[in-house]
């Protein structure tokens, strides 16, 4: 056995929550389990970072159902004059409709999240961040707040395994494309397909890049997405090598 990395381990619970997905307007449809992007935006506010710390995170977890929620919602265009006939608010000369539309939520969400930092000595940092955060701490949207449940200082260990080793009962995780293989399968259950699961490219971090010039500058945001395999009933294969916790969990980390 040899050890690598140590990491924060957080067992989380959300009651009702929205991890939106950025192309989805008319209805805020949500993500199964909350993006990389999301869950370092989470460290890095409550550890108060005023610049990236470069990390790796892995996110299991499970829920048990969904639901929809309408809330308010304002639409205006850019110059647009105010039409009493048109628009609902008006704010100087410009006009803004307001009106209702769908979110949806997830219920009663249970998480497993591996913070690896690659600074190392930041791990006990974001440990105490977690252990006495300095505000109520959320994730997704600003209202969907978090229950922590368990924060934890694990090690992080490359081994070849002796026997299989399941995900938990019921888990779900995103498992980067690169990971499955020999080592890490998806049940194929009865349909027989192997790798069962939905694709996505999931955001974990971005470069600022300028597409104007030095004087004029037009910054945009170019996200780092990664390909992963959601899915359950993942399995850890003997005489393979993997990377584990020292509880004896898969870390599946991008």
């Amino acid at each position: 056995m040899k050890e690598n990395k140590k990491a924060v381990r957080l067992k989380l619970y959300q009651n009702m929550v929205n991890y939106k997905k950025p192309t989805s307007f008319q209805i805020k449809e949500t993500y199964p389990l909350p993006p990389y992007s999301t869950v370092i935006g989470m460290v890095h506010n409550l550890c108060d970072y005023k610049e990236y710390k470069e990390m790796k995170v892995s996110i299991q977890g499970k829920y048990h159902s969904k639901v929809n929620d309408l809330y308010t919602r304002y639409e205006f265009k850019n110059g647009m004059k105010y039409d009493p006939e048109r628009h609902q608010l008006q704010v100087g000369e410009f006009g803004i409709s307001r009106g209702i539309s769908t979110a949806e939520l997830l219920v009663d969400v249970e998480l497993m999240i591996h913070i690896i930092p690659q600074d190392q000595s930041l791990v006990s940092e974001i440990e105490n961040a977690f252990l006495k955060p300095r505000e109520y701490p959320s994730l997704g949207r600003r209202e969907d707040l978090v229950t922590i449940q368990e924060v934890k200082a694990v090690n992080i260990f490359e081994e070849e395994l002796k026997e299989d080793i399941e995900l938990n009962e019921n888990f779900t995780a995103y498992i980067p494309l690169d990971m499955i293989g020999e080592s890490i399968v998806v049940d194929e259950g009865i349909s027989g397909i192997g790798n069962r699961g939905t694709r996505y490219k999931i955001t974990k971090d971005y470069k600022l890049i300028n597409h104007g010039t030095a004087k004029k500058p037009k910054i945009f945001r170019v996200w780092n997405k990664i390909d992963v395999l959601y899915s359950s009933k993942i399995t850890a294969i003997e005489d393979e090598i993997i990377f584990k916790d020292s509880d004896n969990n898969i870390i599946f980390w991008a």
